[in-house]
């Protein structure tokens, strides 16, 4: 890579998000840049929820049907709670809901990107600005730089761009979760749902992803203390184990038998409702998706699907900004207002959405977390009141690349 080079467009992390973006601005015929930090396309936390707004929008890219094959449809989901001998049952979506591999999903992204749009082992620094004409100006570890017409920061919850953009840091709920695969060579014989049971403080869910593979998660309020936890996959194991020890045992059976490479633990963050209501979420031609802008966390599986919508809502703003001064033609001046407007659009059309999202995920993570039970029973009325049908947000369509 050339020090001081300039490129048109340039998106920041090869995530769900990155891909995403880069393949809806490809379809509308705007050719951009993946700068992603590590060597080889990541795949991180093993399963990700695709609910039917994300396969919408997954449609609109052109690669819903090449990952529909991989993942079988999900028809419901229990809640049950194994302190009170109680259980529920549930819709996991108005339409369509699957548990998809990441990496399937990932692949199929980038499978569709033209060669060379993804640039591997590029590790931003930091953006500034150009003091003439305003474009961002990324500084990477390697000592080049990079001049870009516009940037997209799709770099999830340690964004360099939001911090560009001088948003708030992302708060911690106090719930870590630990996500892995477990497969069965002979086959699961699972129903396809989503079960999820409750015991003391902890939360542990498992979902068929197709006839051999079950994705599960286990959520708690605790986070180990042993920073070697999250490093090392046995030690993630043993943990998972001793969170569940009190679980039945297929649980038990299930964490124990897992794919050790597949496993993950997270400090679960999100960005609060009222942030995203108020944030400046645009500066210059900068802005930021998925992760970087709306951090949430995993309770409603909207994660991935929100992203995937923001990739499409940018690709069309962008694209109908960019009609009117000839694919990026034109005079700087002119160019760099375009863009900027565009980034408008999309920030206008996107917010009162993830406000919606991130208000319903607040409060479900604020009622696994909290152990007042006049809290509980406050943030329970709450849930009630505004999402008296808690799976409405899957209806969402994000509309047209």
């Amino acid at each position: 890579m050339d020090a001081n080079e300039e490129v048109e467009l340039v998106i920041v992390g090869g995530g769900i998000c990155g891909l995403a973006t880069a393949l809806a601005l490809h379809r509308k015929g705007i050719r951009s840049v993946v700068l992603e930090r590590s060597e080889t396309l990541r795949a991180a936390g093993a399963g990700i929820a695709v609910l039917t707004n994300g396969w919408r929008a997954l449609d609109e890219l052109g690669v819903g049907s090449k990952i529909r094959p991989t993942a079988l449809p999900l028809q419901r989901v229990w809640d049950i709670d194994l302190d009170r001998g109680k259980q529920r049952q549930a819709p996991v979506s108005i339409g369509e809901a699957r548990c998809v591999k990441r990496s399937d999903l990932i692949e199929a992204l980038a499978d569709d990107l033209p060669l060379g749009t993804i640039r591997f082992g590029c590790d931003i620094l930091s953006v500034n600005l150009d003091p003439e004409i305003s474009f961002p100006i990324l500084q990477l570890s390697n000592g080049s730089s990079i001049k870009a017409k516009a940037l997209i920061g799709c770099d999830g919850a340690n964004s360099v761009v939001s911090d560009f953009l001088e948003l708030k840091p992302k708060k911690l709920f106090s719930l870590c979760a630990v996500r892995g695969f477990t497969h069965y060579p002979n086959g699961h014989g699972l129903a396809p749902e989503l079960i999820r049971m409750v015991k003391g403080n902890v939360l542990c869910g498992r979902v068929p992803v197709d006839d051999n593979l079950v994705f599960w998660f286990i959520i708690q309020n605790f986070f180990p203390k042993d920073t070697n936890i999250p490093k090392d996959p046995e030690l993630m194991r043993q943990f998972s184990l001793e969170s569940t020890k009190d679980f039945p045992t297929e649980r038990l059976e299930m964490v124990k038998n897992c794919e050790v490479t597949s496993l993950s633990l997270t400090h679960l963050r999100y960005r609060t409702p009222w942030e995203i209501y108020l944030g400046k979420f645009r500066r210059g031609t900068a802005t930021v998706a998925g992760d970087a802008m709306h951090i949430m966390g995993p309770f409603i599986g909207q994660g991935g699907s929100a992203a995937i919508e923001d990739a499409v809502v940018l690709a069309r703003c962008l694209s109908a900004k960019m009609q009117e001064v000839g694919q990026l033609k034109s005079s700087s001046h002119i160019m760099s207002q375009k863009i900027g407007e565009a980034f408008d659009d999309y920030v206008k059309e996107r917010r009162m959405r993830l406000v919606w999202l991130s208000t319903q995920t607040y409060l479900y993570g604020s009622l696994l977390q909290n152990s007042s039970r006049l809290v509980k029973v406050s943030i329970a009325v709450a849930m009630i009141v505004l999402f008296g049908n808690p799976i409405y947000h899957t209806r969402y369509d994000c509309g047209p690349l």
